[in-house]
Parts: C-alpha cells; structure tokens; sequence
C-alpha cells in the first residue's frame, strides 16, 4: 500500500500544467504588448508582429572530460533551473591540443517553448538578474542583427531554485532569446515591454 501511495505522489508532482493555464508574461504579451508593438511600428498584418519563439540555455565545461560528475551536477542545477531535463552536447570533433575526442560529453542545454519559456523569463527578469551583485542592467548590444538577444551569465547562484550551500562548481550560462522580429529595434521594444532591465544610455 505504501509503494502505491509513493507512486500516486510522484505522479502528482510530474503532472503537466492546466490546459488553460497561461504564464503571466503569456497574458501580458496578448493582452497589451502586442497591441503596443503594432501600433509603435505601424504593422498592418498581425501575423507579422514580433513575438516570442524559444529560450535557449547553454553551459559548457572545459574540463567535463577531466570530470564527468562536475557535469552531472551541472546538468541537474540546470534542470531545475529551466524546469525541463537538458540535453548533454558533445564535441562534434577531436582536438589534439584541448584533449578533446568526437563524441565526448563538453556541456548541457536546454530549449524552453511556450508556457515554460515565458515562465523562465518571467524569473529571469524578476528575480535572477536583479541578484547580480552591483547590478544596473543589462547591455542591448547582445542583438544578432535577425532580431534573437543573447546574454551570459556568469554564476549559476543568482538562480532561486540552486542553494549555494550545494554548489561545488560556480559556472555560467549563455542564454538565447528567439523571436521572430525582423530587426534588432523590433526586437528590442519586444523585450523591453517584457520588463528585460536594459541599461540606460
């Protein structure tokens, strides 16, 4: 009866969201941003005013060769993180001079769509970057030109879900932000009504 009882409890926790359930920064992207930017830029066609697509995660470690429980543990933190499993990356060549082999695990990423991308971002902007020491936001020169921003983080500690007290390894993150704007102005209204904390010029 007790095994039953385990199991009913890990399927509870592991139950997806709602159907109808929507992220607040979902919400706030259909009920005001979208307006504001079809009107900022004159859009006629709402199929083409910019929106969200994906969040990408990305952590490399130069010594998971030397130390595959280092990436063990990294690829744990980054799960709760991201709130989805990562997927472990691999070196896609041998390097002589690094000690690098084809095939060999160097990181882990992550690929958030929908409510989880929008629920990553939301802790992202409200409570991870505002625990960065001395911070007075972000820089908006991470455009890529296709209107996707990308910005690294150096400690994995500025996240809530990670306790300092376990963390055996500080490591950062690159962290890629798709959307489907076509150029980096678009795009940079797009974030900015999101609450991204840019720095001010």
């Amino acid at each position: 009866m007790a095994k039953k009882d385990k199991k009913s409890k890990k399927a509870a926790v592991s139950d997806p969201l709602p159907a109808d359930y929507k992220a607040r920064l979902q919400e706030a992207y259909e009920s005001r941003i979208r307006s504001s930017l079809q009107d900022a830029f004159k859009i006629k066609n709402v199929m083409e005013i910019p929106a969200l697509t994906q969040i990408s995660l990305n952590v490399g470690l130069g010594d998971a060769t030397q130390n595959p429980k280092a990436l063990d543990a990294i690829a744990e933190e980054m799960g709760k993180i991201a709130g989805q499993k990562p997927v472990i990356t691999k070196a896609r060549k041998s390097i002589s001079n690094f000690k690098l082999r084809e095939g060999v695990p160097i990181g882990c990423r992550v690929t958030l769509r929908r409510t989880q991308m929008y629920e990553f971002l939301d802790r992202l902007i409200s409570l991870a970057l505002p625990r960065i020491r001395d911070f007075r936001g972000i820089s908006d020169t991470g455009f890529d030109g296709r209107g996707n921003y990308s910005l690294g983080v150096k400690e994995q500690i500025i996240f809530p879900e990670i306790n300092y007290d376990k963390v055996d390894l500080i490591h950062g993150m690159d962290i890629t932000i798709v959307t489907t704007a076509r150029t980096d102005e678009q795009a940079l209204h797009l974030l900015r009504e999101f609450g991204m904390p840019f720095q001010k010029n």
